[in-house]
């Protein structure tokens, strides 16, 4: 700004009033300081403003590099945030940069309140991340933790895919599991208790996994050396995610297995990968843009309100059929 003025020939004080858009500066004078500041290239200091008033109004997002669901999250969250006067800083946990670590990144730069998409940390840990911030967790939900909770209704979705499964006829229906990933445990408990309702129990298998492309590339290989062997390949996947149901599709598909007429594939998400393939993807819907808009709309709550509780929000999944499931293939006579 002294630079400004001293261009202008006003002094600091009066650029720094015209700045703030305060009365005190004609018209001309006005003028002639954004001139100058836009020659120069000068850009007020928002976030230093902020601070200086004890605030930052930014929030905090980690994510994990490669979610293709986080990036989703991520396109909901910055215009909702811009709607409630926040900025949103990023910050990725990655192979060799923990969760705390890319959380801390953003605690550093002042970020008033974090949201955290999909987080694996330990409870512990959450727990006390939301004693010192307000903290919010999408798709992860820890009992006990002082932290905001967005996530669906993992259950429902999955039983909404087994329903569609076994209307098609399928019975020998197996289920990666997500590991550690958000909603796994969830989705396998469903997975499990669909299976003994319609009568399928002795049928049951679930196939440890991930929420990556190498995890479904790994159940196809597996279930494609299983074949040679003799064994009989399943009729119908469900995936723990799209990602993983994306791996398997291309290792099916390689391999001359054709989907959906010699096996159905369902994934979980539908994040823009799903309408990627040759074959639109059947999976269930978590609508991402209502789930980062209540993740922000709950962080900015307490954040002005402090005397705010910690909320839960449970979402309504939706089974979206595309052409990656059909019915059961005709068992030989």
């Amino acid at each position: 700004m002294a630079d400004v003025a001293e261009k202008a020939g006003v002094s600091r004080a009066l650029v720094s009033i015209i700045f703030r858009d305060l009365p005190g500066a004609s018209r001309e004078t006005r003028e002639r300081v954004l001139r100058v500041a836009d020659e120069i290239g000068y850009r007020p200091d928002n976030a230093a403003r902020l601070l200086a008033r004890g605030r930052s109004r930014t929030l905090g997002v980690m994510f994990t590099v490669h979610q293709s669901f986080h990036m989703d999250l991520i396109a909901g969250i910055y215009p909702e945030a811009e709607r409630l006067g926040y900025d949103v800083l990023l910050s990725a946990a990655a192979q060799g940069r923990s969760e705390e670590k890319a959380v801390e990144a953003l605690l550093g730069h002042r970020c008033e309140a974090v949201i955290l998409l999909g987080p694996d940390a330990d409870p512990a840990y959450l727990d006390g991340l939301g004693r010192r911030t307000v903290t919010v967790s999408v798709s992860r939900r820890v009992p006990q933790a002082r932290v905001d909770f967005v996530h669906s209704a993992e259950g429902k979705g999955a039983r909404q895919a087994m329903d569609h499964l076994v209307e098609l006829g399928h019975r020998r229906i197996v289920h990666i599991d997500g590991g550690r990933g958000p909603g796994s445990a969830e989705r396998r408990r469903a997975y499990r208790a669909a299976m003994r309702r319609h009568g399928l129990e002795a049928e049951q298998r679930v196939i440890p996994g991930a929420h990556t492309e190498d995890s479904g590339i790994e159940t196809g290989r597996m279930l494609l050396a299983e074949r040679d062997q003799g064994l009989p390949l399943p009729t119908a996947v469900l995936a723990g995610n799209d990602r993983c149901a994306m791996g398997l599709l291309m290792t099916l598909t390689r391999a001359g297995v054709e989907v959906p007429r010699d096996m159905s594939v369902v994934g979980y998400d539908d994040s823009h990968l799903s309408h990627l393939m040759p074959i639109g993807l059947t999976t269930v819907r978590q609508d991402a843009v209502l789930m980062a808009e209540n993740a922000v709309r709950f962080a900015v709550d307490r954040l002005e309100n402090p005397e705010l509780e910690p909320r839960e929000a449970v979402l309504d999944p939706k089974l979206v059929v595309r052409g990656s499931s059909g019915p059961a293939p005709q068992e030989p006579a």
